[in-house]
């Protein structure tokens, strides 16, 4: 058993919430990953003529009936927030569904904001607002309190700080903008902030929700998107994902108070890292093999934990050759720095289950893998038979898991890392 294992910089994830294709919280989350269930839908020629899809682009050969549902995001309790059914209108669904979804983590985490004595951090990012996009071409008549409504609405500046106004809530509010990164990399300020002292509880997460959410995409040759609607992380049929809609946050605490104050704990976070490749990549939206296992690398080190117990990554697992073979790569690179084992760690992603969630993918996966520590089970990564000839899992230290599996606690604590 180690000893050696430092808790004194450690974080709890005490509170969680969710609404994800084909769940509408965490517990259906955890239902649909662990009987393998796939909430990517191919849309029917019916459906996307209602949604305004026109005849001329249904009959193009690129476009791909497949995209995701997220049940009730035009739906929303303005009364029980405190807006105006015309602030409710004018405000994004990434906005309104967000907010639920913080005030369903800290019921959670059990906590009330009005009686709870220290400060609350929001850390969170949001897709481009393509509903405010689309009002733009509606020739509604607009005055200027509407103006300010629609800035304070659909402004990704104003996602953290709209919240802690709605909830009351008084720690830092940082809007974090990184791509597919925003939430993980929300999740790492919330860690340092919390550290510092700056806050005592943080809400850290991120949402991507397109509209109309019945709605299909063009492929194209070398790009992040699947030719068929299936993504395959890993397996050498993978061409790409499909975007999918979804929104998620965590409550972190400090570990030495959550355990104090009695409070649930799904997972502890040992360390994490954030960097950047630089200009060291093909492009600026291909993946870097060097920055990626830099950070892996950093994270484990900052954990102080043995890498032979960490037998489960969380992979960002795009399902491009380009993507996941640089991803595996990276992670191969950083665990040779300390271990020459192999095949003693499981990787797997939440893409071919719900599509890549853009903002919200990286928290997601986290969501995932702290409820897979809670119930003392691994997941199936769906979609993948065998890797290409450019991926050698079998001479690396992973393997995919390709069906639920029990994950005891062995000598030492179940570890897991999660990739974004």
């Amino acid at each position: 058993m180690e000893t050696n294992v430092s808790y004194d910089t450690a974080l709890a994830i005490v509170g969680m919430a969710g609404s994800f294709p084909g769940a509408k919280n965490i517990e259906a989350f955890w239902h649909n990953l662990k009987t393998g269930t796939k909430s990517i839908r191919q849309f029917s020629e019916q459906e996307l003529l209602a949604a305004g899809v026109s005849p001329e682009i249904l009959k193009m050969p690129n476009y791909v009936r497949a995209g995701t549902i997220l049940e009730g995001a035009d739906y929303f309790d303005a009364d029980f927030f405190g807006y105006t059914p015309r602030e409710a209108e004018l405000t994004d669904p990434q906005h309104r569904i967000f907010l639920e979804c913080t005030y369903q983590a800290l019921q959670d985490a059990a906590y009330d904001v009005e009686t709870y004595p220290g400060l609350i951090g929001v850390f969170a990012g949001s897709a481009l607002s393509p509903y405010f996009v689309r009002g733009l071409t509606t020739g509604l008549p607009l005055n200027d309190v509407d103006l300010v409504q629609i800035s304070v609405g659909n402004e990704r500046d104003s996602l953290a700080s709209a919240i802690s106004y709605k909830l009351n809530l008084r720690g830092p509010s940082l809007g974090i903008q990184t791509f597919c990164s925003t939430s993980l990399v929300a999740v790492h300020i919330a860690c340092q902030s919390l550290l510092n002292y700056e806050c005592d509880m943080a809400l850290a997460g991120g949402v991507a929700i397109s509209m109309p959410q019945v709605s299909g995409y063009f492929y194209e040759e070398g790009g992040i998107l699947s030719p068929d609607g299936e993504c395959r992380t890993f397996d050498a049929q993978g061409r790409g994902s499909v975007m999918g809609n979804g929104a998620a946050v965590v409550v972190i605490k400090r570990l030495e108070e959550a355990i104090a104050d009695g409070d649930q704990i799904y997972s502890v976070i040992m360390g994490t890292h954030i960097n950047n490749d630089g200009s060291v990549r093909v492009s600026y939206t291909a993946p870097g093999l060097e920055g990626q296992s830099a950070v892996i690398a950093q994270a484990i080190s900052n954990s102080g934990v043995d890498i032979e117990t960490i037998s489960y990554v969380e992979t960002h697992g795009t399902a491009t050759m380009l993507g996941d073979q640089v991803e595996l790569a990276a992670l191969q690179k950083a665990f040779a720095l300390r271990t020459e084992k192999k095949q003693f760690c499981a990787i797997g992603s939440l893409k071919p289950n719900v599509g890549h969630l853009d903002r919200a993918s990286g928290v997601s996966g986290l969501i995932k893998t702290s409820l897979a520590l809670k119930h003392q089970e691994l997941p199936p990564s769906l979609n993948f038979e065998k890797t290409s000839p450019d991926i050698d899992v079998a001479n690396s230290p992973f393997y995919v898991n390709t069906s639920l599996k029990p994950w005891p606690q062995a000598e030492n604590p179940r570890r897991a890392g999660v990739s974004s």
